[in-house]
């Protein structure tokens, strides 16, 4: 990480929440879970210091149900990018449970989304379980057909830029 910069989770890309907010709906009545994943705001076209989550990561093997979701820890890969969780509520209930918390551990920010998974229907929180605010951005991300087009070079650029 370069000395002076934020690594502070400022937003959520509004595509990132969109898509966030359809799988928990596709999920009902089963919760919903993946882990989130944070870029520069500067490279995906936001004028400001920090991190901007711009990526769901989903285990393989994630059971659920409509009262929990479940992570096989050992599929969790070790992800430089990684900066917290998602997972949804079924019930509607915008409060981080005892279990809930027991995850929070790992990762700066973690949000809970609600039926009926609208766009007002989420709240995101820290590791403590406090309410904190988390803006939607107008992110630049990669097309899908362009995500896993990328050389051995450009994994070095990036390990070197962080």
């Amino acid at each position: 990480m370069g000395l002076f910069r934020s690594n502070r989770v400022i937003g959520i890309a509004a595509d990132t929440l969109d898509f966030a907010l359809d799988a928990s709906e596709d999920t009902h009545p089963n919760e919903y879970m993946g882990f989130l994943r944070g870029e520069r705001a500067r490279r995906v076209g936001i004028d400001r210091d920090g991190l901007v989550v711009t990526d769901i990561l989903v285990i393989p093997g994630t059971e659920s149900n409509p009262m929990s979701a479940t992570v096989k820890s050992n599929m969790i890969p070790n992800d430089m990018k990684a900066v917290g969780s998602v997972h949804s509520h079924p019930n509607g209930v915008l409060k981080p449970s005892d279990a809930d918390l027991a995850t929070f551990g790992s990762g700066e920010v973690h949000i809970i989304i609600g039926y009926p998974y609208r766009r007002s229907d989420w709240q995101a929180f820290d590791r403590d379980g406090e309410e904190r605010e988390l803006d939607v951005l107008d992110a630049d991300l990669p097309d899908a057909d362009t995500f896993f087009d990328f050389t051995q070079a450009d994994i070095d650029k990036e390990l070197r830029d962080e």
